[in-house]
């Protein structure tokens, strides 16, 4: 089989942006989220990796081909010309899974049958045997999906649902236990990592079988959830590698002696002695031995856990599947269950985060609070909302200064100026506008709110979280410099306004606001980081995912107003030799890498912002030697590049407007700058290539004179690359192509 491999990995609805982060971190390639499963690419190590550490995925199949399947004749016949003797042996053993149905097709036992006999009649007419049929341990379980004319054949290589991470003892369980690939959603949509790392515990007041307390402790300890597991499906199977497994396997192993050690506390509680005779079990099987508390105990009785007297109280996560049903007696009594609940959790866990799955709609009224998200999973076909809140109001807007949290908190209950009112209502309506038609443009990142009132001179940016930040909302606020002869009293009033305004109208908890102050800042400060808070989220643009930090820089990673820009990228990039300098996050590189690129070269002098490049490209399934990422001075390395006589196709550059960075050989102004800057770049580029050269800076003037006259012809496209949530603002960039004068 050649390299790489294409591999699928089916999950339950609605996790499917969590799978794809997981393939992501695991350095899979060419990562694309799908309705109910994430596909993705590479050697079969990937595979191995993504089997033994994915906690959501459900399984990890190998595409072999996709074939004809008009009729059953159709299908048969092209199974039939399947090398099905490189996967098992005559003698061995098979079962085929099918799903899906079309107008032949209509039938998944029927579509099963005829792919096996298609691998039995192979195999008989060239050794005279055929495998036999076993459903519950084959040697090979074949995969076969049907959609339209179509079916997909695959191996699947996990045999049985990941979510059978071997620590539940069979036919001993409470009833209707949740799911483990569920309880590992839920605890990445609720920000477990974040808070277990941040030494925060976890507690589980209605933990029936303990599931998510085993799975909140393997996730934070950095143990593979695989582990446990005694039988893949990829064993018996003649492709298999035995040794990269035992390579992914023995890291694993060394990975988890490592994490044990780190856990933090982690209990879990229910008043049902059956139920915590059951957990206690499932943790003891999980090897977690003593590192995961399971105790008999009503809800009445939750509390914090304590922590020593030299030990600050961590604000951490109560997380919890309520019981219903026969374990409730009634589900009458859900609503008794909800207040009692909040009762406790208002009595010491200020500041916690709480989430609650459940399929009843009531959980937010019988709690009495508000979520700061929430998300839809479904448990098979059963649609459960997993609801993400903040405990109490003191520390739903603590935080560093600037960063949406001190600031915030100054806003909240802060009287309104007689204006307030006025921008109110210019956000609402502006939010409605343009939200609108984000949402009928796919478009999750968007700016509603750019000094449309001379007094609130602010821009706003809206986020919405992707992957595990699915279901988030971020605001970015950017408050301009105001003019030397406006009263900074009345200047500091209006930003109160601001942000007492913001949360309400957009939707959002006040600690999710994040304000910046945008002014010219003087030497190496210009891009310096702003605060230490560390917020960082994942979005979505494009049908790409990319990092953003919220918190620490002027910018936040993704500069909205290029976003049409990008998407033009890709759509130049295929078959090209793609630069892009003054590079930032790499997010053009990705564009570009996406739509087929055969190298990207990505160019910029910090190191920050080169390792910030390297995160997106990663996530996105871009690695390897073909992206190269380069720490350099972008002035000096142009000069050098075009010295060793490299060439590119296409070339990206969007300088900043001014730096004096003491790091540069000497200072940066764009306008005095950019015409030696992109006579230079022409020399790299190949005879056809080309240059899209973008600048910020409000009222620049392009040298189209001065470069005309050096042999290049330039094109003002700045109009085509303005997003519709821009166009209000005159200026917020410029955007030029610039190609080589042909020759003759």
């Amino acid at each position: 089989m050649t390299q790489p491999l294409e591999f699928y990995a089916p999950c339950p609805r609605g996790t499917e942006t969590l799978v794809a982060d997981e393939l992501r971190a695991l350095r899979c390639q060419r990562i694309r989220p799908l309705s109910g499963g994430v596909s993705f690419a590479g050697p079969l190590e990937t595979a191995y990796r993504a089997l033994l550490w994915s906690r959501v995925a459900s399984r990890v199949l190998l595409t072999l081909a996709r074939v004809p399947a008009g009729t059953a004749d159709e299908l048969y016949a092209a199974v039939l010309e399947l090398p099905w003797e490189e996967h098992l042996r005559a003698e061995g053993t098979l079962a085929v899974d099918a799903s899906g149905v079309n107008a032949e097709l209509r039938n998944t036992q029927f579509t099963a049958v005829r792919v096996k006999d298609a691998i039995a009649d192979r195999f008989i007419a060239r050794s005279g045997l055929r495998p036999s049929v076993d459903t519950n341990d084959p040697d090979v379980r074949i995969n076969v999906v049907v959609r339209a004319e179509k079916a997909t054949i695959s191996i699947d290589l996990a045999g049985s649902s990941l979510h059978r991470r071997g620590y539940r003892e069979q036919g001993v369980q409470v009833e209707a236990p949740m799911k483990e690939t569920l309880a590992a959603a839920m605890l990445l949509l609720a920000g477990w990592p974040g808070i277990a790392s941040g030494g925060g515990a976890l507690v589980d007041p209605m933990c029936g079988s303990g599931t998510l307390c085993v799975e909140a402790a393997l996730m934070a300890g950095g143990i593979a959830p695989g582990l446990t597991r005694t039988h893949w499906g990829f064993e018996r199977w003649l492709g298999h590698d035995a040794e990269a497994w035992g390579f992914v396997l023995a890291e694993a192993e060394r990975r988890r002696e490592t994490g044990l050690a780190e856990l933090p506390h982690i209990e879990g509680f229910d008043a049902d002695p059956r139920a915590v005779s059951v957990a206690r079990g499932c943790v003891k099987r999980a090897g977690l031995g003593d590192r995961v508390r399971i105790e008999r105990r009503e809800l009445s009785a939750l509390e914090p856990p304590s922590v020593g007297e030299d030990q600050a109280a961590v604000p951490g996560l109560v997380v919890t599947n309520p019981p219903y049903g026969e374990r409730l007696q009634a589900r009458a009594g859900l609503p008794a269950l909800y207040a009692e609940l909040a009762e406790r959790l208002r009595s010491g866990f200020d500041g916690w985060t709480l989430a609650v799955i459940t399929p009843d709609a009531g959980l937010s009224a019988g709690l009495r609070m508000t979520p700061k998200r929430t998300v839809a999973l479904y448990n098979g076909k059963i649609e459960s909302l997993v609801s993400v809140f903040t405990v109490g109001v003191a520390e739903e807007s603590a935080g560093a200064p600037g960063t949406g949290g001190a600031a915030v908190a100054l806003a909240i209950g802060a009287p309104l100026s007689e204006s307030a009112e006025a921008f109110s209502n210019r956000l609402r309506k502006m939010a409605k506008h343009i939200e609108k038609w984000a949402r009928r443009s796919g478009v999750t990142c968007f700016r509603v709110y750019d000094a449309d009132l001379p007094d609130y001179a602010v821009a706003i940016d809206v986020y919405e979280g992707a992957g595990r930040d699915a279901g988030t909302r971020w605001v970015h606020v950017a408050e301009y410099a105001p003019p030397a002869g406006i009263d900074p009293l009345k200047a500091e009033q209006r930003l109160l306004d601001v942000l007492a305004v913001v949360p309400g109208v957009l939707g959002v908890e006040p600690a999710d606001v994040f304000l910046k102050t945008r002014e010219r800042q003087r030497g190496t400060t210009q891009y310096g980081r702003m605060s230490r808070k560390g917020v960082v989220g994942t979005v979505a643009e494009g049908g790409l995912t990319f990092e953003i930090n919220l918190s620490d820089y002027l910018d936040t990673g993704l500069f909205l107003d290029h976003r049409i820009t990008r998407g033009w990228l890709r759509e130049l990039a295929p078959g090209t030799r793609f630069l892009n300098l003054f590079a930032y996050t790499g997010t053009a590189t990705v564009y570009a890498a996406a739509g087929g690129a055969t190298t990207t070269t990505t160019v910029d002098l910090s190191t920050t912002y080169v390792e910030w490049a390297g995160r997106n490209l990663s996530r996105n399934g871009y690695v390897g030697p073909a992206h190269r990422l380069i720490r350099a001075d972008v002035l000096e390395w142009v000069t050098a590049a075009a010295a060793a006589g490299k060439h590119f196709d296409l070339v990206f550059c969007d300088p900043p407007t001014f730096s004096n960075s003491k790091r540069m050989s000497e200072t940066w102004d764009v306008q005095r700058d950019h015409a030696g800057l992109i006579i230079a770049i022409a020399e790299l580029l190949s005879d056809d290539g080309l240059l899209v050269f973008s600048c910020n800076r409000r009222k620049f003037a392009f040298d189209l004179e001065g470069l005309t006259t050096a042999g290049l012809v330039c094109e003002d496209v700045t109009a085509r690359t303005i997003p519709k949530d821009f166009e209000r603002k005159p200026g917020v960039h410029s955007c030029w192509t610039v190609r080589r004068r042909a020759k003759g």
